[in-house]
């Protein structure tokens, strides 16, 4: 009496499974809403395709992913398009295929396939596809996956590049006050890449697009929601500080309208606010060029801005002691210009 077993399936090269997962999108892509029993099948296959990418890209656990054929089926995703077919299709995909995606998406843009790396050169070729990406914050299904995408991508300059010069870019501002934390969470966080990972792109985006720009910033800022007015502080901090935005920083701190938009978050009802705020302010106050019309706020405001600021404490240790000794600099600053502005009368 002999017995047979099933022999283990021969795992696909790399070649095999970029085709297989091609036909797998492909046969999605022609199935309708009608054919239930179709759909379904087609997103089990795209399904078992992503796992079976996942684990030629980065292992199973036990044994490192190989390579060669790391290389190869990176290569072969771009030659045969289906960089362009995970974007658009991505709607469609069940919640582990989309996992799966994501967690593959970051190690194929990384991949240098000789002297450069060819999933970047393929998005720099489909720039339409960062669009898409974007646009899909509207879609809360799939929002924090398109999110995860992003941020990939904008790790590269060129295609972050791109965003900022793009139409999408404006979007960000109604994305990070979405009703829905987590989405307008991760909105904020691409956000924020986008305006200080790449310092000289971001410098030489600010200066062009100056006053659509600020424009746009102060509505995030004036916001009646405490995270994005917080948040959004924080962030004009860090960016607007960079050295290579220092001729920005210096048209910035000279507008009185943004001056003004300091002064109300100074006398924030939240401290957190304040003390952000604080951080700002005192660069315009210690701006050596101030404009007559801040230097009049400040004569005309000098007590109430002396009393605000000297009630105004952040905690204990090393940086309280910073802040204090900013804050008494600022104070001076502020009488002094009081009395000069006084005598001058």
């Amino acid at each position: 009496m002999s017995f047979s077993f099933f022999k283990p399936s021969r795992p696909k090269t790399p070649s095999e499974l970029v085709k297989a997962i091609r036909e797998s999108l492909t046969a999605l892509d022609t199935q309708t809403v009608a054919e239930v029993k179709a759909l379904k099948m087609a997103l089990e296959e795209v399904e078992k395709n992503f796992l079976a990418m996942r684990l030629m890209l980065s292992g199973d656990g036990e044994a490192e992913p190989n390579e060669d054929q790391v290389s190869q089926f990176t290569l072969e995703i771009c030659k045969e398009d289906v960089l362009s077919l995970f974007v658009h299709m991505l709607p469609i995909f069940g919640w582990e295929a989309r996992k799966d995606l994501v967690h593959s998406w970051g190690i194929l843009l990384r991949q240098e396939v000789g002297s450069s790396y060819c999933c970047v050169d393929y998005i720099e070729n489909h720039m339409e596809l960062l669009d898409f990406l974007v646009v899909c914050y509207d879609n809360k299904d799939i929002a924090l996956n398109c999110g995860n995408m992003l941020r990939e991508c904008i790790k590269y300059p060129t295609l972050a590049e791109y965003i900022l010069k793009s139409r999408s870019f404006e979007l960000f501002f109604k994305y990070v006050e979405l009703p829905n934390f987590d989405v307008a969470s991760d909105a904020f966080s691409t956000f924020k890449d986008l305006l200080t990972k790449h310092e000289l792109a971001v410098a030489e985006f600010l200066s062009a697009n100056y006053e659509q720009f600020f424009e746009l910033y102060e509505t995030l800022l004036t916001s009646t929601n405490y995270v994005t007015r917080r948040q959004s502080l924080k962030l004009l901090s860090e960016f607007l500080l960079e050295s290579p935005n220092s001729q920005t920083m210096k048209r910035y701190i000279s507008e009185v309208r943004y001056f003004k938009v300091m002064m109300t978050l100074l006398q924030d009802s939240r401290k957190n606010i304040q003390i952000s705020a604080f951080h700002i302010f005192k660069v315009f106050v210690a701006n050596p060029s101030k404009p007559p019309e801040i230097i009049l706020i400040l004569t005309n405001n000098h007590e109430k801005l002396q009393t605000l600021l000297e009630n105004l404490h952040v905690g204990k240790g090393s940086e309280d002691d910073q802040f204090e000794e900013e804050k008494d600099l600022i104070i001076k600053e502020i009488r002094r210009i009081s009395h000069m502005s006084r005598a001058a009368r």
